[in-house]
């Protein structure tokens, strides 16, 4: 998204807001720079290298080692220094620990540049640059290119929103498709031509109108270098809210895609308009086999301070890595818009009239008030020598001689006169450049591999010294960095964190379809691996096509909530019919695997939950307890670890037992269902049955709900309390119901792991309370922002929100024997926004350690017009303001809140994950199922924006405000935890991972159970039932549990073009292994291992009548194959045992994975029978 065609340009005033401001390296005269020369001692690596001697001393040294290291490298190096001695030791110390497998410890990368320490630095001050307005006077000597002229590579494009204003298939038929007919016919005029595309949703349509003869002319093309396919992606997608399991399918739907029909794959990235970058990006396309990327929308003042010191380009590490092997080399574009007044270089007024479909009579014009002139004999020398200038200024701005100048803007070269103006007039200026030595420069047509691979080049060149780098993608003579882009500012301290709430009832859609396609694709595997490939009743069909909704909602105006009203829609309409397809195909699945024994009843599962329409909540479907019938509910499991919870079923009548299924009764819990509604009157007459469940990993297990019978342990009801009650509030029946007009002000709720207190005048949360007795109060507000100008990009807050709730509302507890709840209809100064149940669970269970916190928000009214809703946790915790948020759910990353930045600035991405910690250890975490918005304004606080309702455009393109708000659960996990022992070094300076515990919460939040409900059946008693049962009741694919560090990301049936020439695989395997603070205990009551202590060996992966019988590691894409094949063999005698056989060489299928890492898998199986 930019300010260029189809979008509307933006209108410029004296403020000049649509210009840069962004710096060079070459300093004006009389001019300071934007800050001073800092001292050796305030630089980020100094910290890092001082920081590296004294852990060394600390944690190295063993039995002389430092001394003899040093003594050893004094004398092979005599001039190298002690600290540079004692830094090289420790990474390689541990970078070995790493290498076998030892370590389990999540460390800190050693890099130039840290975006903590930029931030520190830079003064965010919005000076005034001049011409460009985000920057200064740039200039240069003329002597730079004497002895290596400026090789400039002019790199056309066309930006291509696959859903924006108007939806993808609009676009596709007002625009894209004529765009990609006149990229195809125009190359083909001339073989010095050249043009990158990027969104692989647009070409695979195109492809399936194209003739023959155009789809030859592409691939030949490609083939030639003339067209580069660029990310390859299903779109470029946005980095901020996306899940990092979306991020890999939208980036294997398109890569795949492209695989298989031009056949290549990508090496480049071009990231132009997300909104901020996530260093979770770099990480997955370094992992998937990119080279090198592309960004642009960082925050303005970054690019200033970065282009200052001529440190646009950088080898982007990991926070978290020892070793350097995640590098990858990234390119930062200077300028405040990809547009083309904005790319060739920093003055803007000349730049555009270099864009010649903005000539008189064309489609635009330039807002400086100098349009574009045809280049002719008489002023080609002018028009040339004036964009060179440009070349150059923007040239010294980096540090190689090699130059990228994009050239295009959104929605370009829709027509062959358009694409023939800029080739052509390009032409001759570049015929002039080259055609004059004196110039010092050679001007041509390019894509990102002409400009990475001559750049490379020219570093390799260059580089006299050897630097440590275990990344052969490190690019010599450029600093690294580490760290993120968040939050994006563009303009006059504008920052861009309203996007990441705008319409939250998608953002959490997004994840029920990401979650569902996660689930059905393993169900679907499973079912194919256990039960044959030849599965008349399923098709995989339906997952690729699903697969390409999820990835077309991550377009970085689809999650974000950033298009027009009739687009969102279009978005949403696809979700909505994936997750229900998908859940078809998950029931199949399960009754595919569950099988019939007898076929006399048919047996009909289907998904619990009923999706009525794309904008409406799903609702749970009713066991309905009559005409003695038994409902079997089957549960099935999408994590690695076995689950075990307790579940909730709708009930119709409160007379009802629970059963395993071999006819064991359960304990159960009846609750009343306090419907849905912001009001404190009570209508729904079902009831919520609570019993616990246990599913083995990936596996499935029953469960009989029945009439109320003679042998069996009929669920117990709550008790209820009720606080401030209308009068209109009538106690359900058969509750008994316990009023309490006054004089109470505080109600708890307990487990055997924590208690939760809370006051009965609001309803709000005052303290946790841990087991052992540890208190931490916890005040929980509701309050509001009053927003001035804010949009669906921008958040322009006037001053803090103000609390919300009064004394008197409606305060409901109920008390059972398996769970305990507050829920809390609050008494507003307006109306009514939302209402609050808060819930503890009985157990020893992951599901228990955490207290959960469910928001049914309503702000589609227009009493909240320029409103913002948040909810607010106040601690006693003093963590300076500094807390930390996930990325992509992948990763976390160090937040502080600047009081030089406005408030709007210190709001960052939520999408899964946010805590604060204490010096002392006390950690306070908030798990949420969407991506929201957080920030740390205050000590001790976290904040969360739970819905944003705006009258206004944020003058960024859009053209309307958001005021399509629907109703929508905001569901949070509040962890509290205390650290027990200093098993790493710990500083505020760096970033912190969550626990083994926070890990498994998250999990079970984001990855939760999926129900089905069979036809029901005729009931005479539970013997019977059991006895002459029909179908299998359980499932249990894998061998154990995984160790509880290692998550499955993914697991899928491989399409054929995913196996490389000659291979047979036909599954494959995405692991995840997560960063664990191991300072933070698991409970003594969950049994749980990890990597480091229990390892794993992948061929063990599957119970024994499934074998692994080939492995080979993979790109996280499945397009690039790594390694040698590993084989399985057996010994027979131990097959014959049951046992699955006996590893020959077991070593060679152990995950040697290190903490944070992901690798893929490509196998193959067979039955062993």
């Amino acid at each position: 998204m930019a300010g260029g065609y189809g979008r509307s340009l933006p209108t410029y005033s004296s403020s000049l807001p649509g210009s840069n401001r962004k710096g060079s390296k070459r300093r004006s005269a009389g001019k300071s720079p934007p800050m001073f020369s800092w001292s050796w001692f305030v630089r980020p690596r100094t910290y890092l290298t001082l920081a590296s001697v004294v852990f060394t001393f600390l944690f190295l040294f063993q039995g002389g080692f430092i001394v003899t290291s040093i003594s050893k490298a004094t004398r092979k190096n005599p001039g190298q220094n002690l600290s540079s001695i004692l830094e090289s030791q420790l990474r390689k110390k541990v970078f070995e620990g790493k290498r076998n497998g030892s370590s389990a410890h999540v460390g800190e990368a050693v890099v130039d540049i840290t975006m903590k320490a930029l931030y520190d630095r830079i003064a965010f001050d919005d000076r005034d640059g001049g011409a460009w307005k985000q920057g200064w006077d740039v200039r240069y000597d003329g002597p730079e290119w004497d002895e290596e002229k400026l090789k400039v590579f002019v790199v056309p494009h066309s930006h291509n929103d696959p859903g924006w204003i108007r939806t993808v298939e609009e676009y596709y038929q007002e625009r894209t498709r004529h765009i990609l007919d006149t990229v195809v016919a125009s190359l083909l005029k001339d073989p010095r031509r050249k043009f990158i595309w990027e969104e692989m949703s647009y070409l695979e349509r195109w492809w399936r109108d194209a003739t023959p003869q155009s789809k030859e002319d592409l691939k030949r093309l490609v083939k030639s270098g003339q067209l580069e396919i660029v990310g390859g992606g299903w779109v470029m997608n946005d980095e901020a809210n996306s899940h990092y399991f979306a991020i890999i399918e939208q980036m294997t739907a398109g890569n795949l895609w492209l695989l298989d029909n031009v056949g290549v794959a990508p090496k480049n990235s071009w990231a132009i308009d997300p909104f901020g970058h996530s260093p979770t990006m770099a990480y997955l396309l370094r992992r998937m086999g990119f080279h090198n990327m592309l960004i642009q929308r960082t925050h303005y003042e970054v690019k200033k301070e970065l282009a200052w010191n001529k440190n646009l380009e950088f080898n982007w590490r990991q926070s978290w890595d020892f070793d350097n092997s995640t590098d990858i080399f990234c390119h930062m574009m200077p300028f405040y818009s990809y547009d083309i007044p904005h790319t060739c270089g920093p003055e803007p007024g000349v730049c555009c009239q270099f864009d010649y479909w903005r000539s008189p009579g064309r489609a635009g014009y330039c807002p400086w008030n100098k349009q574009p002139q045809t280049i002719t004999d008489e002023n080609v020398k002018e028009r040339a020598e004036l964009l060179l200038d440009q070349y150059r200024k923007k040239s010294v701005l980096y540090r190689s001689n090699t130059l990228l100048v994009p050239l295009g803007d959104d929605f370009r070269y829709i027509e062959m006169a358009e694409a023939d103006l800029a080739y052509e007039n390009y032409q001759k200026i570049f015929d002039y450049v080259n055609s004059h030595p004196n110039l010092k420069a050679e001007l041509k047509f390019g894509t990102l591999e002409d400009y990475f691979s001559t750049l490379r080049q020219e570093a390799t060149k260059k580089t006299t010294t050897k630097e440590f780098s275990n990344s052969p993608l490190s690019v010599p003579g450029f600093p690294s960095l580490a760290g993120d882009f968040f939050t994006y500012a563009d303009i006059h301290q504008d920052y861009w964190s309203g996007y990441y709430v705008t319409r939250p009832f998608y953002k959490a859609v997004d994840r029920v379809l990401e979650q569902t396609l996660r689930a059905a694709d393993t169900l679907f595997m499973l079912a194919r691996a256990f039960h044959g490939n030849e599965i008349a009743t399923l098709s995989g069909d339906v997952l690729e096509r699903q697969r390409r909704n999820l990835a077309l909602f991550q377009h970085h105006d689809g999650v974000t909530g950033t298009a027009k009203d009739h687009v969102v829609v279009d978005y949403a309409n696809k979700m909505h019919d994936g997750i229900v397809e998908l859940e078809s195909l998950m029931a199949a699945s399960v009754g595919e695997i569950l099988g019939q024994k007898v076929r006399s009843t048919p047996h009909l599962f289907e998904s619990v939950e009923l999706r009525k329409s794309y904008d409406m909540l799903p609702v749970s479907k009713v066991v309905e307890i009559k005409n003695f019938k038994v409902q079997r509910v089957v549960f099935y499991n999408p994590l690695e670890e076995t689950l075990q919870q307790v579940a909730m079923v709708m009930v119709d009548n409160p007379a009802v037992c629970v059963f395993d299924s071999l006819g064991k009764p359960v304990q159960s819990q009846l609750s009343p269902d306090w419907g849905a509604g912001i009001t404190a009157s009570f209508t729904s007459k079902n009831h919520r049955l609570h019993f616990p469940v246990t599913v083995s990993p990936l596996g499935l297990a029953t469960y009989l709900i029945t009439a109320d019978t003679d042998n069996c342990d009929t669920a117990s009801l709550s008790s209820v309390s009720v606080f401030n009650e209308p009068r209109d509030f009538m106690c359900p029946d058969p509750y008994l119901c316990t009023y309490h007009p006054g004089g109470h002000e505080r109600v708890s709720i307990s487990s055997s792991q924590q208690s939760l207190v809370f006051s009965t005048q609001t309803g709000l949360l005052m303290s946790h309370k841990s087991s052992n007795g540890n208190e931490l109060p916890v005040e929980e507000e509701i309050a509001m922002y009053t927003s001035q100008g804010s949009g669906a990009y921008l958040f322009r807050p006037q001053g803090e929100a103000a609390p919300l709730v009064q004394s008197g509302g409606l305060v409901l507890v109920s008390k059972g024997p398996l769970v305990e709840e507050v829920h809390s209809v609050p008494k507003f100064n307006t109306l009514a926004p939302l209402v609050r149940s808060a819930r503890l669970y009985a157990g020893k269970t992951i599901q228990a350690a955490s207290a959960e916190f469910e928001y049914y928000v309503d702000f589609a009214r227009n009493e909240f017009n320029d409103r913002e809703l948040i909810t607010r946790f106040k601690t006693d915790l003093n963590n300076k303001r500094i807390f930390y948020t996930d990325l992509n759910g992948f990763q976390t990353m160090r937040r502080e809140t600047y009081s030089k930045i406005p408030l709007q600035g210190n709001y960052y991405p939520m999408p899964s994950l946010a805590f604060l910690q204490c010096p002392g250890g006390r950690r306070f975490s908030i798990h949420s199922r969407q991506a929201l918005g957080v920030a740390s304004l205050h000590k001790g606080e976290l904040e969360i924006m739970l819905d944003r309702r705006l009258i206004h455009d944020d003058s960024r393109g859009l053209g309307q405000g958001i005021m399509d708000n629907r109703p929508s659960r905001v569901v949070f996990q509040l962890l509290v935890e205390r650290n027990t022992s200093f098993s790493s070094p710990a500083s505020d300076f760096h970033s912190k991972v969550p626990s083994l515990l926070s890990h498994l919460v998250n999990d079970q939040l984001n990855y939760p159970a999926h129900l089905f409900f069979d036809t029901p059946q005729p009931f005479t008693s539970i013997q019977a039932t059991t006895l002459n049962n029909d179908m299998d009741t359980s499932f249990a694919p894998l061998r154990n549990s995984l160790p509880c560090d290692l998550h499955i990301v993914a697991m899928k049936t491989l399409r054929p073009s995913q196996a490389s020439p000659g291979e047979d695989y036909t599954h494959g395997v995405l692991f995840h292994r997560r960063g664990v603070d191991s300072s933070y205990p698991m409970s003594d009551s969950i049994t749980c291992s990890t990597m480091e202590k229990q390892g794993f060996d992948v061929f063990t992966l599957f119970s024994p009548q499934i074998d692994i019988t080939k492995l080979r590691k993979s790109s996280l894409s499945f397009v690039h194959t790594d390694g040698r094949e590993v084989t399985l063999q057996k010994d027979a005698a131990h097959r014959k045992l049951g046992l699955g056989g006996a590893f020959v060489g077991r070593s060679e299928g152990l995950l040697d994975l290190s903490p944070m890492e992901l690798q893929a898998f490509k196998f193959k199986i067979k039955s062993v029978g």
